[in-house]
């Protein structure tokens, strides 16, 4: 399974996210549950998530420890504004440079960062109740002609329903989340309303959501690449109270 490819349509790829507080590291299974996968969990990517003076950074690796930007484990990163409110995730990969006769140009190996997704999270000034609102917008598309031929993607969460006998605000998750969390979220093709099928609205091409303490589950499919869902469900980690 690539990483950096779109996953599959159809059924999506089930995994889970395990979250390590003293470290700041965040781990991605493919499997359904950590009891059901057990010791047969497979890693797919973890990250790190550091905290600069102006921003948050998480480094993402094919590693589960080494984090190192010359590491050639070091696969890309998140990284958000000084609110926390808007993320972008790049792609980094090491290139040779163009063949040029400069001084100093010896062909050595060069990291090549490139942005393919834009994350931003609505501001919440009214203090309405109710969890997070976000859209997604995917610079990179493979096999555009077959999604709406945009030149972008955008991703929205989708509205949950407000539950008169839970007293909260509820999404169907067909049973992979079970603990309500302001984390909580799914994404879905943004096209207007008129344009869509009810087959298209309920959609759902990522969702993430807790289950324990410290797990959640994450499930994907066509066009994210578990690169790029995986970095999407970090953002959500990020302190934005102002967006609560």
């Amino acid at each position: 399974m690539s990483l950096k490819q779109p996953g599959p349509r159809g059924e999506p790829i089930q995994c889970f996210i395990r979250r390590d507080r003293t470290t700041s590291t965040y781990r991605l299974y493919l499997g359904l549950t950590p009891a059901l996968a057990g010791n047969a969990s497979k890693l797919l990517l973890a990250a790190k998530k550091v905290r600069k003076a102006t921003r948050t950074e998480f480094l993402i690796s094919l590693a589960a420890n080494e984090f190192s930007r010359a590491s050639n484990t070091y696969i890309g990163k998140l990284s958000s504004n000084f609110l926390g409110t808007k993320f972008v995730i790049y792609d980094d990969q090491l290139q040779n440079p163009k063949c040029s006769f400069n001084k100093g140009n010896d062909g050595v190996l060069q990291m090549v960062k490139s942005k393919v997704v834009n994350i931003s999270y609505e501001l919440n000034f009214l203090r309405t109740k109710g969890p997070r609102r976000m859209h997604c917008t995917m610079k990179e598309i493979p096999n555009r002609d077959e999604v709406e031929q945009k030149d972008s993607l955008v991703l929205r969460n989708k509205a949950p329903r407000w539950h008169e006998q839970l007293q909260c605000w509820c999404l169907n998750f067909k049973g992979r989340v079970t603990v309500a969390s302001v984390k909580n979220f799914q994404l879905a093709v943004d096209l207007p309303c008129n344009s869509q099928s009810m087959e298209q609205q309920d959609d759902v091409i990522l969702q993430f959501g807790k289950i324990g303490k410290d797990i959640f589950t994450m499930d994907y499919g066509y066009p994210l690449s578990t690169f790029q869902a995986f970095a999407i469900c970090l953002s959500s980690f990020d302190t934005k109270p102002i967006c609560e």
